[in-house]
């Protein structure tokens, strides 16, 4: 730039000398500090500049990778909870299937239960009936032995005389035939 300076004062120079020693411009000064300048610039540019857009793409690429980290991140939550579905739908049917075998073993067992009942309770009423018919015939028997005692006291008192183990024997019987048909 500063040769370009020189050559324009050199070539037309009447009107821009004019301007610049109005504003007081040093030409020797200007070209040294446009030069202290470009180096300022380039030491800059080196020890700050590059350094400072490496952090910067370094800052971006971790940027791009947690994107895509909670883009993985977000499929694989998605993932997850669509296996917690399937589990959780699983589970409701295994559950369901349990409720049903556990309600068909109750009713197997139920039925089972009440067969035991009603062959228990059919056990108690033959017995009972046997019983029944064993007192029934026991009563029978003590019946006719105590019929046949009081016609034997009673015909004893009705003909007024004593009647022998032989007449009281007959008499017995004869009331235990009478009595049975």
């Amino acid at each position: 730039m500063l040769p370009l300076a020189l050559q324009v004062t050199a070539e037309g120079g009447g009107q821009i000398e004019q301007v610049a020693r109005t504003f007081g411009v040093d030409w020797v000064h200007l070209g040294a500090q446009m030069i202290s300048f470009s180096i300022v610039c380039a030491v800059l540019y080196r020890l700050a500049y590059k350094p400072i857009l490496q952090i910067l793409e370094a800052r971006r690429e971790q940027i791009a990778s947690g994107l895509a980290n909670a883009e993985q991140i977000k499929a694989e939550l998605a993932r997850i909870e669509r296996a917690r579905q399937d589990v959780l739908t699983q589970a409701g049917v295994e559950g369901k299937q349990l409720i049903d075998d556990a309600r068909a073993a109750a009713a197997r067992v139920q039925a089972a239960e009440t067969q035991k009942a009603i062959a228990a309770a059919e056990q108690i009423l033959v017995r009972a009936h046997e019983t029944a018919a064993r007192e029934r015939a026991t009563m029978l028997a003590e019946l006719r032995r105590e019929v046949g005692r009081l016609v034997v006291q009673t015909t004893a008192s009705v003909t007024g005389k004593l009647l022998t183990a032989d007449d009281q024997r007959r008499l017995a019987e004869e009331t235990a035939r009478q009595l049975a048909l």
